[in-house]
Protein backbone atom coordinates (compact mmCIF):
# COMPACT_ATOMS: atom_id res chain seq x y z
CA UNK A 1 0.00 0.00 0.00
CA UNK A 2 1.60 3.34 -1.01
CA UNK A 3 2.16 5.90 1.73
CA UNK A 4 2.07 9.65 1.43
CA UNK A 5 5.53 11.03 0.63
CA UNK A 6 5.14 13.44 3.57
CA UNK A 7 4.67 10.58 6.08
CA UNK A 8 7.18 10.00 8.86
CA UNK A 9 8.10 6.44 9.85
CA UNK A 10 7.93 5.67 13.57
CA UNK A 11 10.96 3.58 14.54
CA UNK A 12 10.38 3.39 18.30
CA UNK A 13 7.87 4.74 20.82
CA UNK A 14 8.02 5.10 24.60
CA UNK A 15 6.19 6.93 27.36
CA UNK A 16 8.64 9.58 28.62
CA UNK A 17 6.37 10.87 31.40
CA UNK A 18 2.95 9.94 32.72
CA UNK A 19 0.55 11.60 35.15
CA UNK A 20 -3.19 11.60 35.79
CA UNK A 21 -4.84 12.84 32.60
CA UNK A 22 -2.07 12.55 30.02
CA UNK A 23 1.23 11.04 28.90
CA UNK A 24 4.19 12.57 27.15
CA UNK A 25 5.21 10.23 24.32
CA UNK A 26 8.70 10.18 22.83
CA UNK A 27 9.08 8.72 19.35
CA UNK A 28 12.16 8.01 17.28
CA UNK A 29 11.15 8.81 13.72
CA UNK A 30 12.58 8.84 10.23
CA UNK A 31 11.67 11.86 8.13
CA UNK A 32 10.92 11.59 4.38
CA UNK A 33 14.50 12.60 3.52
CA UNK A 34 15.89 9.75 5.65
CA UNK A 35 16.92 11.89 8.63
CA UNK A 36 16.34 10.20 12.00
CA UNK A 37 15.22 12.39 14.90
CA UNK A 38 13.09 12.48 18.06
CA UNK A 39 9.53 13.79 18.38
CA UNK A 40 7.62 14.34 21.65
CA UNK A 41 3.90 14.93 22.04
CA UNK A 42 1.14 14.97 24.63
CA UNK A 43 -1.22 11.98 24.49
CA UNK A 44 -4.60 11.98 26.21
CA UNK A 45 -8.01 10.37 25.93
CA UNK A 46 -10.68 11.93 23.78
CA UNK A 47 -12.60 14.80 25.36
CA UNK A 48 -16.01 16.41 25.06
CA UNK A 49 -17.04 20.06 25.08
CA UNK A 50 -20.64 21.10 25.69
CA UNK A 51 -22.29 24.28 24.38
CA UNK A 52 -25.31 24.21 26.74
CA UNK A 53 -28.40 26.35 26.12
CA UNK A 54 -31.09 27.02 28.72
CA UNK A 55 -34.74 27.04 27.59
CA UNK A 56 -34.43 30.87 27.51
CA UNK A 57 -31.46 30.70 25.10
CA UNK A 58 -28.70 31.60 27.56
CA UNK A 59 -25.45 29.64 27.42
CA UNK A 60 -24.45 27.89 30.65
CA UNK A 61 -20.84 29.10 30.76
CA UNK A 62 -18.35 28.41 33.51
CA UNK A 63 -15.62 30.43 35.16
CA UNK A 64 -12.73 28.17 36.20
CA UNK A 65 -9.28 28.72 37.68
CA UNK A 66 -6.61 27.64 35.16
CA UNK A 67 -3.23 27.25 36.81
CA UNK A 68 -1.29 27.05 33.53
CA UNK A 69 -2.30 30.63 32.63
CA UNK A 70 -2.64 31.85 36.24
CA UNK A 71 -6.16 33.27 35.95
CA UNK A 72 -9.88 32.54 35.93
CA UNK A 73 -10.90 31.26 32.50
CA UNK A 74 -14.32 31.91 30.97
CA UNK A 75 -15.31 28.74 29.14
CA UNK A 76 -17.66 25.82 28.63
CA UNK A 77 -17.96 22.44 30.34
CA UNK A 78 -15.16 20.24 29.00
CA UNK A 79 -13.69 16.95 30.13
CA UNK A 80 -12.16 13.67 29.18
CA UNK A 81 -14.11 10.60 28.13
CA UNK A 82 -13.95 8.10 30.99
CA UNK A 83 -13.99 4.28 30.81
CA UNK A 84 -17.47 4.15 32.43
CA UNK A 85 -19.00 6.40 29.75
CA UNK A 86 -21.18 4.36 27.38
CA UNK A 87 -20.52 6.74 24.49
CA UNK A 88 -19.56 10.33 23.70
CA UNK A 89 -23.04 11.67 24.46
CA UNK A 90 -22.95 10.02 27.89
CA UNK A 91 -19.58 11.68 28.53
CA UNK A 92 -20.99 15.06 27.49
CA UNK A 93 -24.04 14.65 29.75
CA UNK A 94 -21.79 13.64 32.68
CA UNK A 95 -19.44 16.62 32.22
CA UNK A 96 -22.38 19.04 31.96
CA UNK A 97 -23.90 17.71 35.19
CA UNK A 98 -20.61 17.54 37.09
CA UNK A 99 -19.36 21.01 36.18
CA UNK A 100 -22.66 22.95 36.15
CA UNK A 101 -25.32 20.92 37.97
CA UNK A 102 -27.44 21.10 34.78
CA UNK A 103 -29.06 18.39 32.67
CA UNK A 104 -30.09 18.71 29.03
CA UNK A 105 -33.29 17.62 27.29
CA UNK A 106 -31.38 16.98 24.04
CA UNK A 107 -27.77 16.73 22.87
CA UNK A 108 -26.54 16.91 19.30
CA UNK A 109 -23.04 16.51 17.92
CA UNK A 110 -21.71 19.78 16.46
CA UNK A 111 -18.14 19.08 15.30
CA UNK A 112 -15.06 16.95 16.05
CA UNK A 113 -11.62 18.57 15.85
CA UNK A 114 -7.94 17.99 16.64
CA UNK A 115 -7.25 21.31 18.40
CA UNK A 116 -3.47 21.03 18.76
CA UNK A 117 -2.29 18.25 16.43
CA UNK A 118 1.21 19.70 16.11
CA UNK A 119 1.92 18.88 19.78
CA UNK A 120 -0.89 16.57 20.96
CA UNK A 121 -3.07 13.67 19.79
CA UNK A 122 -6.10 15.29 21.44
CA UNK A 123 -9.52 14.81 19.82
CA UNK A 124 -12.31 17.14 20.95
CA UNK A 125 -15.97 16.26 20.35
CA UNK A 126 -18.23 19.32 20.61
CA UNK A 127 -21.92 18.92 21.47
CA UNK A 128 -24.83 21.35 21.59
CA UNK A 129 -27.13 20.75 24.55
CA UNK A 130 -30.66 22.18 24.53
CA UNK A 131 -33.16 22.60 27.36
CA UNK A 132 -30.51 22.74 30.07
CA UNK A 133 -31.91 23.16 33.56
CA UNK A 134 -30.25 23.06 36.97
CA UNK A 135 -31.18 19.74 38.55
CA UNK A 136 -28.50 19.14 41.18
CA UNK A 137 -25.38 20.46 42.80
CA UNK A 138 -22.07 20.48 40.95
CA UNK A 139 -19.92 17.37 41.45
CA UNK A 140 -16.47 18.83 40.88
CA UNK A 141 -13.23 16.87 40.78
CA UNK A 142 -10.83 17.55 43.66
CA UNK A 143 -8.76 19.89 41.47
CA UNK A 144 -11.62 21.91 39.91
CA UNK A 145 -12.61 25.42 41.03
CA UNK A 146 -15.67 26.34 38.95
CA UNK A 147 -18.61 28.74 39.18
CA UNK A 148 -21.56 28.70 36.77
CA UNK A 149 -22.06 31.87 34.70
CA UNK A 150 -25.16 31.77 32.44
CA UNK A 151 -24.68 34.28 29.60
CA UNK A 152 -26.99 35.46 26.79
CA UNK A 153 -25.77 34.03 23.48
CA UNK A 154 -25.62 37.49 21.89
CA UNK A 155 -23.36 38.76 24.68
CA UNK A 156 -21.13 35.68 24.43
CA UNK A 157 -20.82 35.95 20.66
CA UNK A 158 -19.99 39.66 20.93
CA UNK A 159 -17.31 38.96 23.56
CA UNK A 160 -15.75 36.37 21.24
CA UNK A 161 -15.95 38.72 18.26
CA UNK A 162 -14.30 41.47 20.34
CA UNK A 163 -11.47 39.16 21.43
CA UNK A 164 -12.51 39.18 25.10
CA UNK A 165 -12.74 35.36 25.31
CA UNK A 166 -9.45 33.46 25.21
CA UNK A 167 -10.59 29.87 25.75
CA UNK A 168 -10.07 28.16 22.39
CA UNK A 169 -12.70 25.51 22.98
CA UNK A 170 -15.37 28.12 23.70
CA UNK A 171 -14.32 30.23 20.71
CA UNK A 172 -14.46 27.15 18.46
CA UNK A 173 -17.82 25.89 19.74
CA UNK A 174 -19.61 29.25 19.65
CA UNK A 175 -18.11 30.34 16.32
CA UNK A 176 -18.83 27.00 14.65
CA UNK A 177 -22.36 27.05 16.03
CA UNK A 178 -22.86 30.61 14.76
CA UNK A 179 -21.71 29.57 11.29
CA UNK A 180 -23.31 26.13 10.97
CA UNK A 181 -25.60 25.54 13.96
CA UNK A 182 -29.33 25.47 14.44
CA UNK A 183 -31.05 27.78 11.96
CA UNK A 184 -34.16 27.85 14.16
CA UNK A 185 -32.41 29.62 17.05
CA UNK A 186 -32.33 33.41 17.15
CA UNK A 187 -28.95 34.47 15.76
CA UNK A 188 -26.93 37.41 17.09
CA UNK A 189 -26.77 40.61 15.12
CA UNK A 190 -24.71 40.63 11.94
CA UNK A 191 -21.00 41.27 12.33
CA UNK A 192 -19.91 44.61 11.00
Amino acid sequence: MPTDPLAWETLDRRIAYTCPGFDIVNESVQLPDGTETEFDYLSESASVCVLPFTPDGDVVCIEEWRQAVDRVNYGLPVGGVEPDDDDLEAAARRELAEETGHEADRLESLVTVEPANGVADTVLHVFVADGCRPTAEQRLDHNESIRVAPTPFDDLFEAIRDGDVRDGRMVLAVSYYQLFGDDDRDAPAECS
